[in-house]
């Protein structure tokens, strides 16, 4: 989705006209449908240049297996009517699950990237004694909804914190609740519960994933995504690729340290200062429920001062950080989204401008803030992406973006 008002510099997914490439050829021409579109063959073969030969055989027998359909012929503009093909949206689905340190959220999406249902379970701490069995059911609610069409699920997409069992005392979480996590292999459990493959990412990474592929990512091609959920975490994209690290913690900003001059004591990060955890306290210590921290409630005439002081420590923090990072990584943009109503997430941008407006940028090059298009579903729907280019991308190599090349 290009929200800028311009349409982004058409990208190339190149094909190959040998033969013995035919899965790789028909996952190049699946690709570029998915980033552009409903698209006719000609220009199915312009951005992946096949020749028109093996455009026509390879959408003809991805259209026998489901994969595409035809839509309605176009007409009026110059030269002969021409038929978009579209991914067909029943061709296949994949299940999303996201574990998070406030709730769990489990939904199906179908080949065309839409969310079909969703089921959520919140808890005030990631106990796996509780979160199992509640896992285990929507997934059950899952695949009594799709019916018929649960056998068309390639694979589950799982995203969460890479240290389930971390920050215990910042969560208020007993003793015991947590220790379990560092013995519990979280996919390998999903793949038993389900027998389907199981892909895994870090819960900012899939959020950032989902944005790439289905917001903000189409047009910008280096970026830091960071997400507002319980803790604040982010994930990162660099030359259109979803970039995860040796060690798949990428984009990490909550860890970031927070400057505050002495050196007598560890040095609090981001999340102590940024996560919506820490409205959700304020907001509790002030008798409201900590929910309301994620919905409109946050931003009532009643509740506003305890939003603006958790906003006059955030923004100032994520600034910093930002700043850090465009030293580091010579970023586009930065893209912002969170758990939050749509309203404050706007909020923190406009004031996290303000303070960036007082730095020295002298050389650098500031990146644009620009609004996350996902919102809540981010995580989940990222995970569900996982399994999705796992089996259709042309590479395993998750989120590998085409060479921009404009077409005239």
């Amino acid at each position: 989705m290009d929200t800028t008002g311009t349409r982004p510099p058409l990208k190339r997914t190149v094909g190959s006209n040998q033969v013995g490439m035919r899965q790789f050829n028909e996952r190049i021409v699946l690709q570029a449908i998915r980033l552009h579109g409903p698209l006719p063959k000609a220009d199915v073969g312009r951005l992946t240049r096949l020749s028109m030969q093996s455009v026509s055989m390879i959408v003809d027998r991805l259209i026998d297996d489901g994969l595409l359909e035809k839509q309605a012929r176009v007409r009026g503009k110059i030269g002969q009517p021409s038929v978009p093909i579209a991914l067909r949206a029943d061709g296949a689905y994949t299940i999303g699950v996201k574990v998070g340190r406030r709730s769990l959220d489990v939904l199906a999406m179908d080949f065309a990237g839409r969310v079909v249902c969703r089921d959520v379970f919140e808890y005030a701490y990631p106990d796996p004694r509780t979160l199992f069995p509640a896992l285990e059911s929507r997934l059950a609610r899952v695949n009594q909804t799709l019916g018929a069409k649960a056998g068309k699920v390639v694979g589950v997409g799982v995203a969460a914190p890479l240290w389930l069992g971390g920050w215990r005392d910042f969560l208020g979480a007993p003793p015991d609740a947590l220790g379990a996590w560092h013995e519990i292999d979280l996919r390998s459990r999903i793949a038993g519960m389900t027998g389907l493959p199981v892909e895994f990412a870090k819960d900012t990474t899939a959020a950032c994933a989902a944005e790439l592929v289905m917001g903000q990512g189409r047009g910008i091609h280096n970026f830091l995504y960071l997400f507002v959920g319980t803790f604040i975490g982010g994930g990162l994209v660099i030359d259109g690729r979803l970039h995860g690290g040796p060690h798949d913690n990428a984009g990490a900003v909550g860890s970031i340290p927070l400057r505050d001059g002495s050196a007598r004591k560890p040095a609090r990060q981001l999340l102590h200062a940024a996560s919506g955890f820490v409205l959700e306290q304020l907001l509790s210590d002030a008798g409201v429920p900590p929910a309301a921290a994620h919905d409109h409630r946050a931003l009532s005439p009643d509740l506003w001062r305890h939003t603006e002081q958790w906003l006059d420590t955030a923004c100032p923090a994520i600034a910093n950080a930002l700043t850090n990072a465009a030293a580091l990584l010579d970023l586009e943009a930065v893209v912002i989204d969170g758990e939050l109503d749509r309203q404050l997430v706007r909020e923190i941008i406009r004031r996290t401008e303000r303070v960036l407006d007082r730095f020295e940028w002298e050389g650098m090059v500031r990146p644009q803030l620009l609004e996350g298009t996902i919102g809540a579903d981010a995580r989940a729907m990222g995970g569900a992406i996982l399994p999705l280019y796992a089996h259709f991308a042309p590479t395993h190599e998750l989120f590998l973006k085409p060479a921009v090349d404009a077409v005239y």
